[in-house]
């Protein structure tokens, strides 16, 4: 993999991490970001674990394969970036959420990216 197309899946890594550990310092301002409204008891433990954990498990997918140049890192990335634009357009369709095109954009985006960087590795 080129080292210009390596950094950039780094600089994706790094982002997904800084995210996933506002979630842990401060959810507030993390779901502000997603334009989410943070909800109590229950309910907001289980918005800052899914949320947390997507974002780590996302970072260590796309590090891991940055690191490593193992393809099956950055295509399981991929993956999990395809199925959140996948199910915002649904929850669009099917239940009445707003259609959310800049973040739908954004996953698609990375998506794409980091299946393309998946060719460039190993």
């Amino acid at each position: 993999m080129p080292k210009g197309l390596r950094i950039a899946v780094g600089v994706i890594g790094g982002l997904c991490l800084l995210s996933g550990l506002n979630w842990v310092v401060d959810p507030v301002e993390a779901a502000k970001s997603l334009e989410l409204m943070l909800p109590d008891g229950m309910a907001r433990s289980t918005v800052i674990g899914d949320m947390g954990s997507f974002f780590l498990g996302l970072a260590t997918l796309v590090l891991l394969g940055a690191i490593t140049l193992r393809a099956h890192w950055l295509q399981a990335a991929a993956m999990f970036f395809g199925l959140a634009a996948i199910m915002r357009t649904l929850a669009w369709a099917m239940h009445g959420a707003g259609f959310a095109a800049a973040f739908i954009a954004i996953e698609v985006v990375v998506a794409a990216f980091l299946l393309f960087a998946s060719t460039r590795a190993e």
